[in-house]
């Protein structure tokens, strides 16, 4: 399945197309994007990335994740009671290991990943009651 981004580096975007395999990225084509940047509008919102529900409305601090790239360890369990700031997943992109802090204390309430997932930016690893 191929897919077509588009990233923009130093101000200038290019068109992106990779082709999905086995959950993997892997870069296919990069082209000069044909569109100027424009300027948001200022009254209109803009949307939050799609991400799975984590638990039910009041069921806990969801922990979304900094970044695209792959879960590469889990460090908690359901019912784990973590410290705000303890380091609960190890993520992967580029070859670079980022941890992934408790934003709060409490309880692990569901781990929504498995290590080797694919997770996107803003998607919920975890919730914490």
């Amino acid at each position: 399945m191929k897919k077509t981004l588009r990233i923009t580096l130093e101000g200038k975007s290019y068109d992106v197309e990779v082709e999905v395999l086995n959950g993997a990225v892997a870069p296919v084509s990069v082209a000069p994007a044909a569109v100027a940047p424009v300027a948001a509008p200022v009254a209109a919102p803009v949307a939050a990335p799609a991400a799975p529900a984590a638990a039910p409305a009041g069921a806990g601090t969801p922990v979304p994740s900094p970044m695209m790239g792959l879960v590469f360890k889990i460090k908690c369990k359901v019912g784990d009671k973590v410290e705000a700031n303890q380091e609960i997943m190890v993520l992967e992109a580029m070859k670079m290991e980022t941890p992934v802090p408790a934003p709060v204390a409490g309880t692990i309430t569901s781990i929504n990943v498995k290590e080797q997932d694919s997770v996107s930016e803003g998607q919920v690893l975890v919730t914490i009651g």
